[in-house]
Formats: C-alpha cells, structure tokens, sequence
C-alpha cells in the first residue's frame, strides 16, 4: 500500500508539471487536486478543480480528454511503473461543497 501511495504523490506531482509547462491547449486555472491509483494498477484517476465558470469547468474537460494520451506518455517517461494504468480526470467537486457548506454556516450566524 506504501508503494501505490508514493506512486500517486509522483504522479500528481509529474501531472502538475506537465500540465503547467507542455500541455499547449488552454486548461484555464486548473490545480491537481489528487491521484488515486487502483491496488491493482489498472486505473489512475486524476482529481482536478478548476475556478471559475461551468464554461471554464466544460473547456478544461474537453481539454484535458484531449491532452490524455499525451500526458499518460510523459508518465511513463517520467514515473517508473511496472503497468500504466488507464488515465481517467475527474471533476473534484470537494471545493464547491465546501463553498456551500461555507455559505451556509454564515446564513446561521
């Protein structure tokens, strides 16, 4: 478990990287939220929050779909693993919900 755990920290750190400095398409303010890598190394899902609009929010993910296979390529070269697991982007919403439990709190007081 120690091992998948580094592997996502490497690879959320090669993913930030990698989209701040090569991915040419417009991303917009986009911060790489997390990495969760299956036990069995199948699936490496990349959690991601963008600000502003859902226009922004729909741009980024077409974006992103788009830019997949070129990320996943600078992970391999980048990451040693012994399988590549398929690259899936998530939408983390944590940060909304968070804003909404937020507001609601200041509606109480």
């Amino acid at each position: 478990m120690a091992r998948i755990s580094h592997l996502e920290t490497d690879v959320q750190r090669v993913v930030s990287d990698i989209i701040l400095k090569e991915v040419k398409d417009d991303l917009g303010f986009i911060t790489i939220t997390g990495v969760k890598i299956t036990n069995e190394l199948s699936y490496m899902y990349v959690y991601y929050t963008v600000m502003g609009e859902n226009e922004d929010l729909e741009n980024t993910a077409k974006a992103l779909e788009r830019a997949n296979g070129f990320i996943k390529n600078q992970i391999v070269q980048r990451v040693k693993m012994r399988k590549v697991p398929v690259l899936i982007f998530k939408y983390d919403e944590s940060y909304n919900k968070g804003r909404k439990v937020e507001d609601l709190i200041k509606t109480i007081k």
